[in-house]
């Protein structure tokens, strides 16, 4: 068996099921391998970067592998956007480069990254932008080697990993002798007893006390499939819950208890839960910067901040827990519960103010789609179980406002790293892992030009994906922010070609619409169409997302931001 050989029959094993790369002559073993599996799909694509995006996108909400590969040199390289997006992200994501062959080390071969004499070090990069990167240097490690990552990438809080396969291993008569199926093994993060137990007395005295808890929940929790057991938490101890941009949905938007997303962008209702909370209870997420208002020192004061997380180094940043849990959110939500019910009886209904973001009516002059009405419309239309990713752009802000997720739909933002595009293409992997769902991109028309050539790696692979563009010709949190910032904007404002005609030249569905009555029905058609669809929606330059940088709400955030202007601090 050769060594790609071994290492496709080896992730069969261990359910990967696709597998998502650029060509090239040092994975050509690779590609011949993956022709021959009758269990990896593979997905060529047009980019070597859309590859490790669609990786992620395949392991968003499974709990498989992403993997994807690429040639030695540029191919490899152009990995690491996506690795960086697993990092941040906590997707487990497996690359396999090629690396050139070890007898010409150091001079300079086509190539070549030794990080000898003037080449590129791709160690020192890949060891940067994952869990752990290898360089396989005896064919009879191979196994063993591939064991240790794919083991890596589960363990603890997820992410990428990756190995380098030089090219003098895959010559003919070089062959993996001692093949062995690859275990496995991942223990799982639960909590300690002890610390449930005093969490828990904390609670229960926050309860009798009267004192106002509030449920804040990230992507962990999603990721861990906590949605139930958050759920049972907040109706049975009558906890408001909050979300960050990524823990979207978590529970149904709609239910009583759920109070929106807590972040800049975010709704007023969380804002006001959230300064009126005594004890923040975050399941599952990094306390970020949209998440804290660019890390205010205020945030926490005079609030007792409870932490469950799966990385424990989640506690040593911007703000250090009062009390820390270390566990991956499902079992440690599930463990909170059955130490509170042993203390708490029954709790009044709390109070707290409705919402309707989906019906709010949004007021605007010109002719153009207003990209708020957009978006309420998208999330009235969602199908059941559906995936909405939002690329990085203003949309984000719009989509992650207006549209109400029912129980089973699901949301994802840029991530923390936040690359242009990674939705765009990610879009494509989460589809290959998810063909029974629904999958929708809202993006902006720079995100979408930056990378939109990937429409074919959809279409030659029946990928049926939705892509809504946000049409206005322009980068316009750039422009916001050079306007705010320096009173002008500059290069911000270019031309899009004709994204419906673009689709039907590759052999997709294409819509341009100019009214949301036009939008209603593109979007009808694209869903009951089952082919790759984009729609290209032309919406007004003249509006302008919600967003305070202040917890204070709107007014009091602009109101800080010119006090600190006028002091000099900003």
């Amino acid at each position: 068996m050769r060594v790609y050989e071994a290492i496709v029959k080896g992730l069969e094993g261990v359910g990967v099921r696709a597998a998502f790369g650029g060509a090239g002559e040092n994975a050509a073993g690779l590609m011949m391998a993956l022709k021959h599996s009758k269990l990896i799909r593979p997905v060529i694509t047009r980019h070597e970067q859309a590859a490790s995006f669609m990786a992620c996108g395949y392991a968003m909400y499974t709990n498989r592998l992403g993997f994807c590969f690429a040639t030695a040199g540029p191919g490899a390289f152009n990995l690491f956007s996506g690795l960086a997006v697993a990092l941040s992200d906590s997707y487990p994501v497996l690359a396999v480069s090629g690396y050139a062959s070890r007898q010409w080390q150091g001079w300079g071969s086509l190539n070549e990254t030794s990080g000898l004499n003037g080449t590129p070090d791709s160690q020192a990069m890949f060891a940067a932008t994952t869990k752990k990167s290898f360089l396989l240097t005896d064919i009879a490690d191979t196994c063993d080697v591939l064991e240790e990552a794919v083991n890596t990438a589960f363990e603890g809080r997820p992410g990428p990993v990756h190995i380098h396969v030089p090219e003098d291993l895959t010559h003919r008569g070089v062959e993996v002798t001692d093949f062995r199926p690859i275990r496995l093994d991942v223990a799982p993060v639960l909590p300690d007893p002890a610390q449930v137990e005093k969490i828990a007395s904390v609670l229960a005295e926050a309860i009798e006390r009267r004192q106002r808890i509030v449920l804040l929940a990230g992507f962990g929790a999603v990721r861990s499939g906590a949605g139930p057991e958050i759920r049972h938490m907040v109706e049975r101890f009558q906890i408001p819950l909050l979300t960050t941009l990524d823990g979207k949905g978590i529970v149904s938007e709609g239910h009583p208890l759920s109070l929106g997303v807590f972040a800049d962008s975010g709704h007023a209702s969380a804002w006001k839960a959230f300064r009126e909370a005594d004890v923040v209870l975050c399941v599952g997420n990094s306390l970020n910067q949209h998440a804290t208002f660019d890390y205010r020192e205020d945030l926490f004061e005079n609030k007792v901040l409870i932490h469950v997380n799966i990385a424990e180094r989640e506690f040593r940043k911007a703000y250090r827990p009062d009390h820390a849990l270390l566990s991956d959110a499902r079992p440690a939500m599930a463990a909170l519960a059955r130490a509170l019910e042993e203390k708490v009886g029954e709790v009044p209904p709390a109070e707290v103010e409705g919402r309707d973001y989906e019906a709010r009516h949004i007021t605007h002059l010109t002719g153009k789609i207003h990209p708020g009405e957009l978006a309420q419309t998208i999330g009235r239309m969602l199908p059941p179980r559906a995936v909405l990713l939002a690329d990085a752009g203003a949309h984000l802000a719009w989509l992650s406002y207006y549209v109400e997720l029912e129980e089973g739909q699901n949301f994802r933002k840029a991530g923390s790293f936040g690359p242009m595009a990674g939705h765009v293409n990610g879009a494509i992997g989460l589809k290959a892992a998810h063909p029974d769902r629904t999958v929708v991109v809202g993006c902006g028309d720079g995100c979408y030009a930056l990378s939109g050539f990937e429409l074919m790696t959809a279409v030659e692979n029946d990928l049926p994906v939705i892509w809504v563009i946000f049409n206005d010709g322009e980068f316009k949190l750039i422009k916001l922010f050079q306007l705010v910032t320096y009173g002008e904007s500059a290069l911000v404002e270019f031309e899009n070609p004709d994204y419906a005609a673009y689709a039907r030249a590759c052999g997709a569905d294409g819509h341009r619409v100019e009214t949301l009555e036009e939008f209603e029905d593109a979007f009808r058609a694209a869903l009951a169409s089952g082919r790759p669809t984009i729609i290209d929606a032309r919406i007004t330059r003249w509006a302008v997302p919600h967003y305070s940088p202040s917890p204070d709400g709107v007014i009091a955030g602009l109101v800080e931001t010119i006090e600190d202007r006028l002091r000099g601090d900003d």
